[in-house]
């Protein structure tokens, strides 16, 4: 799968860590940036992601700062993307099958690595019911 990355300076951490892990598992990862822990603002990264997946260019995004607030906020106002912020596997699993999120958005500051790798796993494995889930996505998403 193509997934774009982006961070901030307090997500750097986490978004190098999940870089590797998706790498490993054979997914083409475009890392967006940030590229230290010298802060910068998080709606520049933000913007990159949502622009990756709404050109098609990635089949979706993940998104890292210090609580996760700040990118899933920015990525919400982009029409077509569904950002969800995660702190857990079932919220994870829940915002594809539901929602059919296309971006995840997480917290650094919030979140251990191996917990953001799990939800990142539970978030990829899982895909969209439709159904009544496609009504409701229509009303706001499309």
């Amino acid at each position: 799968m193509k997934i774009a990355i982006g961070s901030d300076h307090g997500g750097f951490e986490l978004k190098k860590s999940l870089v590797a892990k998706l790498s490993s598992l054979g997914h083409e990862v475009s890392d967006l940036g940030c590229d230290s822990d010298t802060s910068v603002d998080y709606p520049d990264f933000a913007d990159q992601v949502c622009a990756q997946v709404l050109e098609g260019k990635a089949q979706s995004g993940i998104l890292v700062c210090g609580t996760g607030i700040g990118m899933s906020m920015v990525a919400n106002r982009h029409r077509g993307i569904r950002a969800a912020l995660c702190h857990n596997e079932y919220s994870a699993r829940l915002s594809r099958e539901h929602n059919d999120a296309n971006i995840l958005c997480l917290g650094d500051r919030v979140l251990g690595k191996g917990l953001a790798a799990s939800i990142v796993d539970a978030w990829l494995r899982s895909s969209f019911a439709g159904g009544r889930h496609q009504r409701r996505i229509d009303k706001f998403s499309r």
